[in-house]
């Protein structure tokens, strides 16, 4: 029987007031700020008191690498919070929020799937309570100030081939990656050439992902560098005299949001970047909030392990001083299928439905025995506990999941567990629960060991090298020659030993997205690099990788519309 599409599941459902849910974290009603019936920001007052008392145990979600099939990621992140709960433990989960981009292009939302939902999942995944607006504003009002200035005379001397600030949009739009603005006559400002980025890669929005507080996003703000100016010398957004009146847009945007699950059990939504070409992670404060009011608190990193785990132990973990104490490696069959090279297709493209559900255990193991192992044993070095999820879809066979269960383990997983909660909701997530509660305790009693996967502070060509061979596979990277221009500059401005985001393809531990598998022995090229001094790292932009998507042959928007009463039809469906 052909299960119901999400959007028809969550119709169904019945939310609970946002009170009652904000209840079962010992919230108070003082403590929100509505945002309607069951939508809720968290008030500044109550998230000044998040550092205080007993934290939780945190859980970080992640994935082998991506397919063009969706591994439900966030499906495991939000069955194991209902699953977590449908075994009586105080929990929550932190998401990130949807981006405009992929809702209209490929993905179609970011709200879960199945019986593991967030709730009301339409609001959610369009627009939201603005946060992404709120960061597209702010990045934006910086660009106009910073073309004024230039208008006006440019006091700052700021040097015209050297402007590093871009404009955003939060759509995929590709004729934005390179324009020129100012064009018709000089009341139009300077001509010169600009590019967009997508919202979800800002400075900005990093910014405001890893801010502790506004006193924390206020200064990160002023660092943000705008450009060089002709002596060599950074400008910043402070000397602009921007920084402010951006940290007033995002003044709402740093607060929390609060909504729930299918079954009622509260979750946060905050932040959004995407992890190929940004660190990828829900924010800091929202996870501080949760680990003060819950004792499991389950958040995700984007796309797979190689981009947002690693990013989210390298560079949110040191901003946050907080390490997870359980690693979840959501896996799915048809991921190790295509790994495995078990379809005629290739990664390009989806497979037909008859080759995507016929039985191949001998390309199930050959993926998991590649890509997984790889995934498993870079996570393992951490001494962080990982516990594989076999994320189940109806067609997969015995002999697949064993296949997958023995490579896993082979690979120094410390247990792995079938995981149901697209079709069952938290009922199907309770045996992931049971492994996540044991890794957590097992951690904490062994004084919560970590180990980083490129220890801190090391210059960042040395990073780079480190994270392409350590846990990429590369034999070495190769930088353009304006990367090296770049790192003598950092070296220059003393801001050379920063983290780095590296930004490459999310389907690929290489640099090449059709490359399936556990490549080896391959040069990771360094195109560019992009110094977010606001965020605190520097951006690896690895191949022919870029921060504006396009969008796909047929866009998800093209499926969708309104009826008469304004209803939403044919998305997330």
């Amino acid at each position: 029987m052909m299960m119901e599409s999400d959007l028809d599941i969550a119709r169904k459902a019945t939310t609970r007031p946002i009170e009652e849910v904000a209840d079962k974290l010992g919230l108070e009603r003082s403590d929100l700020i509505l945002q309607g019936s069951s939508i809720a920001k968290i008030s500044w007052d109550r998230l000044k008191q998040a550092g205080e008392g007993k934290q939780g145990f945190l859980i970080l979600v992640t994935s082998v690498n991506p397919t063009p099939f969706g591994e439900g990621k966030t499906v495991t992140t939000i069955g194991l919070n209902q699953g977590l709960n449908r075994r009586g433990h105080n929990a929550t989960c932190v998401i990130r929020e949807p981006s405009m981009g992929p809702v209209f292009g490929i993905k179609g939302g970011a709200a879960g799937g199945g019986f593991s939902q967030v709730l009301p999942m339409e609001e959610i995944n369009l627009h939201f309570t603005g946060d992404l607006h709120a960061v597209t504003m702010a990045h934006n009002l910086c660009s106009a100030m910073l073309d004024n200035h230039l208008h006006r005379g440019n006091n700052l001397d700021l040097d015209l081939n050297r402007i590093l600030w871009p404009r955003v949009i939060d759509m995929n739009d590709r004729s934005l990656r390179e324009v020129t603005v100012g064009l018709g006559g000089k009341a139009n400002g300077i001509v010169r050439t600009e590019r967009f980025d997508i919202t979800a890669a800002s400075e900005v929005m990093a910014i405001l992902v890893l801010s502790k507080d506004y006193a924390d996003l206020r200064a990160r703000l002023g660092r943000i560098a705008i450009g060089v100016s002709t002596n060599g010398g950074l400008v910043t957004a402070e000397d602009l005299g921007c920084a402010g009146a951006m940290a007033l847009l995002l003044r709402n945007a740093l607060l929390p949001n609060l909504v729930q699950t299918l079954e009622g059990d509260p979750a946060f939504i905050h932040g959004g970047p995407f992890a190929n070409i940004a660190h990828g992670n829900s924010s800091i404060i929202g996870d501080s909030l949760a680990l003060s009011c819950a004792d499991y608190v389950v958040t995700e990193a984007g796309f797979g392990a190689d981009m947002g785990a690693e990013k989210a132990l390298q560079i949110k973990a040191q901003a946050a001083g907080k390490v997870p104490d359980c690693l979840v490696l959501n896996v799915t069959v048809r991921a190790m299928k295509l790994h495995g090279d078990g379809f005629s297709t290739g990664g390009g493209k989806r497979p037909p439905k008859e080759e995507l559900e016929a039985e191949n255990v001998e390309a199930t193991r050959a993926g998991a025995a590649t890509n997984l192992r790889r995934h498993v044993r870079n996570l393992s070095s951490t001494n962080v506990p990982v516990v594989v999820s076999i994320n189940r879809f109806a067609s997969d066979t015995d002999a697949e999941i064993e296949a997958i269960r023995e490579e896993a383990v082979a690979a120094g997983a410390r247990d792995v567990v079938v995981f149901e909660g697209h079709a069952k909701g938290g009922q199907g997530a309770v045996a992931l629960a049971d492994a996540v509660v044991e890794a957590c305790a097992s951690h904490e009693a062994a004084g919560r060991p970590y180990d980083p996967i490129v220890e801190p502070g090391l210059p960042a060509d040395q990073t780079i090298l480190r994270v392409a061979t350590n846990v990429y596979g590369a034999h070495t990277v190769d930088f353009s020659p304006e990367a090296h221009k770049t790192l003598e500059l950092l070296r220059e401005w003393g801001l050379e030993n920063l983290p780095v985001c590296m930004a490459k393809t999310q389907y690929s531990f290489s640099h090449e997205g059709t490359v399936l598998g556990a490549p080896t022995g391959f040069t990771l090229p360094i195109r560019e690099l992009r110094l977010n001094s606001g965020a605190g790292f520097i951006v690896a932009v690895c191949g022919s990788m870029m921060t504006m998507p396009g969008l796909p042959i047929r866009p998800a928007a093209m499926d969708m519309d309104m009826d008469e009463d304004g209803r939403l039809t044919g998305v997330f469906s």
